[in-house]
């Protein structure tokens, strides 16, 4: 209801003005959702703040904004509470109105932006050449969830994967592929990843172990850098045997199609960064490398910290690399917005190359870049979620030991209910679950903390967890299947009647997506899309279990089939927001 609550403060601020005179027409009127819903359904905080001002106690300010204050078409006469709120009650019959005036948008309300920006989400961005592992979970749900959030406002959405595709590593695994396996380097069906990881963990041993393998895997770089035939082939097999196993972790976790933008492309344009932050006077030479000194940085002694944009042998590290891709995303492709879902632990370097970005005019205020931080996957110990050896844990592996345990708790359930169901029904369904749980337990946790990552927890039937959220969308079917009804065909004349309490929660509570949604696109916050449907699940089951649907009697019962299709299509958009899909039956 965020155009109500909008017509709302408007309301206010023309009381102000016909209560104290124009001055105080532009205060704030801090119209918030009133926590305790029998004081009504928003609260207004303006008569405190204007008690210095005026000279008067907040409750007769309070009641003098409500003597001009106009509301009648969306609200119950509205209150003085407390030291001086405005408690406002919204009308049954304007909520009515209002549901129903969502009933035939397929957008459940949700404007589109009128002012469109082209944006960048950058994610997920692994490095090449290594199998993907649980650190990389967050960055592609929650970058694929904050892209599509982004896209259905109504912004013209990017997604680039900047994946580590150059540099020292693969001048190394170069190397020892030619000296151990050189047929590698003509096909890319000799290795499978799992190989391919296992070469690049030896080829770090003896690049630890050995100077002439060094000097070697250095080469290879070189090679790499002047564009030698050979080492191109065999940078690109590595590259493609890396994406083609990648690819199968993105469809298994349903990431919408992105763009691979790698490290190596912004490869040759590193000379004119350093050139053009030389023109502009940021470099300074220290010990032989070119910095940029930032505010704010210093080092254990207090002196100022630099950013080493060129090292002292000429190479060029991660951070130049970063800087050539925000002045090319803001030169060429024109962005409004860059948003980067990158761990925590990245927020100093995003600082750093973002007040570099600014002192070079390349971030200006037209241009935004953000830094979305995210916290770590903790294992049921408080520590990293590790193998027992001691590694990351497997992405994929991950997300198999998921599905097998829905599928465990499903085939327990069916059986428990003494059904017959097909080996494709239970497959897709365990598929479905597992991984929809596993990326719900992502998004539901405040991003910039850490979470225990728990098969029992995140596969729960109860609580704020994916399997709760698709049930409650089954029951709706459910109701659908049993009545023979075809919500579609509900008819739009229909009225819609709230005459239950738990009727009028629900109708409130689907009438606030358009506000959640806003939130979610301003601060990058997912778990408040899931808190929001599971406060929308809680409340239809609520509603479900003290409303009769198919046994009412006219209007009533079309009345609550529309408010049971109103809740189905909320929450399978607001799942498709977090990228989980839903299903007829469970």
């Amino acid at each position: 209801m965020k155009d109500t609550q909008e017509q709302l403060k408007l309301t206010l601020q023309e009381a102000l003005d016909a209560a104290f005179g124009s001055d105080y027409s532009k205060v704030d009127p801090v119209l918030v959702a009133a926590s305790n819903p029998k004081f009504g359904d928003y609260q207004a905080n303006v008569a405190l703040g204007l008690a210095k001002q005026l000279g008067q106690q907040p409750r007769a300010i309070a009641q003098q904004i409500v003597d001009k204050l106009d509301v009648s078409d969306i609200c119950k006469p509205p209150e003085v509470a407390g030291p001086g709120f405005i408690n406002l009650k919204l009308k049954t019959e304007y909520l009515e109105a209002q549901l129903k005036a969502i009933q035939g948008d397929p957008r459940l309300g949700v404007p589109q932006t009128n002012n469109p920006k082209r944006v960048i989400v950058d994610y997920p961005s692994p490095n090449i050449a290594k199998e993907m592992h649980v650190g990389h979970l967050r960055p592609a749900v929650i970058g694929d969830c904050l892209s599509r959030i982004v896209e259905f406002v109504g912004h013209k959405v990017e997604r680039i994967s900047h994946v580590g595709d150059w540099g020292t590593p693969f001048g190394m695994l170069i190397a020892y592929l030619e000296e151990a396996y050189p047929e590698a380097l003509t096909t890319t069906e000799t290795l499978n990843l799992g190989d391919l990881s296992s070469f690049y963990r030896q080829a770090k041993a003896r690049f630890d172990a050995d100077a002439n393998f060094q000097q070697a895997a250095r080469q290879a770089v070189v090679k790499l850098q002047a564009g030698d035939q050979k080492t191109l082939l065999a940078w690109k097999i590595v590259c493609q045997l890396s994406s083609r196993a990648y690819q199968v972790i993105y469809d298994l976790l349903e990431i919408a199609p992105f763009v691979e933008r790698g490290e190596s492309f912004y490869n040759a344009l590193l000379p004119e960064v350093v050139e053009e932050l030389d023109k502009k006077d940021l470099l300074v030479e220290n010990q032989g490398a070119k910095c940029v000194f930032l505010e704010g940085f210093t080092n254990r002694e207090g002196e100022p910290l630099p950013l080493i944009v060129q090292k002292s042998d000429g190479g060029y590290n991660y951070a130049a690399t970063d800087l050539a891709t925000i002045r090319y995303r803001v030169q060429v492709d024109k962005v409004q917005r860059v948003i980067y879902p990158v761990g925590i632990e990245q927020i100093n370097h995003f600082a750093q190359i973002f007040q570099v970005g600014r002192k070079a005019g390349w971030i200006t205020d037209d241009v935004e870049f953000v830094h979305a931080p995210f916290g770590l996957v903790l294992g049921e110990n408080g520590q990293k979620l590790k193998t027992r050896s001691g590694e990351a844990v497997r992405l994929r592996d991950l997300l198999d030991g998921a599905i097998a345990h829905a599928r465990a708790d499903i085939e327990n359930r069916i059986k428990e209910e003494a059904r017959e169901e097909t080996e494709e029904f239970v497959s897709n369904l365990a598929q479905v679950i597992g991984v929809s749980a596993v990326k719900y337990a992502d998004l539901s946790q405040n991003r910039t903390s850490n979470y225990i990552f728990s098969y029992d927890k995140m596969l729960a039937l109860k609580g704020n967890t994916a399997p709760y959220m698709v049930y409650a969308y089954v029951r709706t079917q459910g109701i659908s299947r049993e009545g023979n009804i075809d919500f579609e065909k509900l008819g739009a004349d229909a009225p819609i009647v709230l005459r239950q309490e738990t009727e009028l929660t629900l109708a409130k509570h689907l009438l606030q997506l358009d506000e959640i949604i806003s939130e979610v696109e301003k601060d990058l916050l997912p778990n408040r899309l899931c808190e929001y449907l599971y406060q929308l699940s809680d409340k239809f089951n609520k509603f479900y279990e003290n409303c009769p649907v198919l046994k009412a009697e006219e209007p009533v019962r079309t009345s609550r089939l529309i408010l049971c299709d109103l809740t189905a299509r909320t929450l399978k958009l607001g799942l498709s927001l977090l990228g989980i899909r839903v299903v007829e039956r469970m």
